[in-house]
């Protein structure tokens, strides 16, 4: 007959020379199966490509370096770029973009939409571009729908529907406006190379110091400045509490996977 099992077995003294265990360098996302997005990755595709004829089509009909000076233009650039490595990351099952990144495309996006509805073809704005000479028409207006109403709806979709929330940052909100800052100076410069005069000195009218002075368009600034990052924060805020579209229920469980290099 065999002894009886003791309830209390006293703790064994640790081995001496046996080392430590040292924390697994293995990143969590590691252990998630990846999963591949094939609608997300055409619908990515098909906004990059729908820019990119936005662009192409306002670069055939105006000069490339004035064409490209634009805001509108380069942001429609950037989230052209964006959507393409985006779609091609959903496809392979890779990581997504790092949200410094995302965010910042997304708030510029959003800010193309935003001044040319509001401020631009607002005919209730004073820097309203209607009824003016300067009102697009044909295929200008195309390429206009696009890159002002088109692609900033779509970015914003993708953000809402497609995109995992809780990603944006509140220390990225100031990084995302040294690019509006940049763009700021660009124009104000390049503005003082070109002579007195000249159609199309300053792009934007709220930027117009030939009509408005210094003074006027440097407080203009500063309170498009403040908009700026108030959206930025409206977005982060957003980001926090919308809720999460990409969430699948399925089987419980994980598996290893090799580091995404």
């Amino acid at each position: 007959m065999t002894a009886p099992i003791p309830r209390d077995i006293p703790d064994l003294p640790a081995l001496p020379g046996m080392p430590a265990l040292l924390p697994s360098s293995v990143p969590a996302s590691a252990v998630v199966a990846p999963v591949r997005r094939p609608l997300v990755a055409v619908y990515r595709l098909v906004v990059a490509l729908t820019a990119a004829a936005g662009v192409t089509i306002d670069l055939l009909l105006g000069s490339p370096v004035r064409v490209l000076s634009h805001f509108a233009i380069q942001s429609n650039i950037l989230l052209a770029l964006v959507f393409l490595f985006s779609a091609r990351r959903a496809w392979t099952a890779r990581r997504p973009l790092p949200s410094l990144v995302t965010g910042a495309t997304l708030l510029y996006i959003a800010i193309t939409g935003l001044v040319y509805h509001l401020l631009l073809a607002d005919a209730a704005s004073p820097f309203s571009l209607i009824g003016g000479t300067t009102e697009p028409a044909g295929r200008q207006a195309i390429a206009n729908q696009i890159l002002h109403t088109v692609i900033p709806i779509a970015a914003v979709l993708d953000w809402l529907l497609l995109t995992a929330p809780g990603r944006l940052h509140l220390r990225q909100a100031s990084t995302w406006l040294v690019y509006p800052m940049a763009y700021l100076a660009f124009s104000l410069v390049r503005g003082e190379l070109i002579l007195p005069g000249t159609n199309g000195r300053y792009l934007y009218p709220f930027l117009d110091v030939d009509h408005h002075g210094y003074k006027s368009v440097l407080a203009n600034a500063l309170l498009l400045g403040l908009s700026f990052y108030a959206l930025a924060l409206l977005l982060v805020a957003l980001d926090h509490v919308r809720p999460n579209p990409t969430r699948h229920r399925g089987k419980t469980g994980f598996r290893l996977q090799p580091p995404v290099g």
